[in-house]
């Protein structure tokens, strides 16, 4: 599987990220570098969400509040900083669900569906992929969330544990699981 870059850093741009999140503890003025760098990237995971634009400017910000009043509890823990932003959008578009009851969207490009359909059939026929659309609905929520991540978003293991609390070796098997399960429903 290819690395995608937006997700993937190396340590030098980790170790210029962890200045600025040590400046912007000192001096919240100084957030400004992590938050052009990460907005819009947090805000395409909100809004493939939902289908309410004006609502995933809302969570998102409430994102980046909530990221700035609580950065003195940041802990670096070897990955991106977004992997933080990530767990607080989670939060964020749970909470959204719940108080707006804003409707819970899947995005998914067609080159990763047929990847999926690939690793399932050989054949990618638009069949195929009607089919493949119909049971990643059928797919509980926390299963789907981890197959977005680490198909669609392309994240290592490492990151879906940091944004889901697991461990690395944890979000490993239930990714497994979860595509044994989606395969499951794609072979009835």
């Amino acid at each position: 599987m290819a690395v995608n870059p937006v997700y993937h850093q190396t340590s030098d741009i980790l170790q210029e990220e962890l200045s600025w999140i040590s400046s912007a503890k000192k001096d919240p003025e100084r957030f400004g570098p992590l938050y052009k760098k990460y907005h819009e990237q947090i805000f395409r995971y909100v809004y493939q969400r939902m289908d309410d634009q004006d609502l995933a400017f809302d969570v998102t910000s409430q994102v980046f509040i909530k990221a700035m009043s609580n950065l003195h509890k940041f802990e670096y823990r070897g990955v991106p900083f977004s992997s933080w932003l990530y767990r607080i959008a989670k939060s964020e578009l749970y909470q959204a669900y719940r108080d707006r009851k804003a409707r819970k969207t899947t995005c998914v490009e067609s080159m990763h569906l047929f990847e999926m359909i690939e690793e399932f059939e050989e054949d990618d026929s638009a069949a195929n992929k009607s089919r493949l659309l119909k049971c990643l609905k059928e797919l509980k929520d926390s299963d789907l969330e981890i197959i977005e991540m680490r198909y669609f978003e392309r994240r290592s293991y490492r990151e879906i544990g940091e944004i889901l609390e697991l461990t690395e070796n944890n979000a490993k098997v239930k990714a497994f699981r979860a595509v044994e399960r989606l395969k499951t429903l794609f072979m009835k």
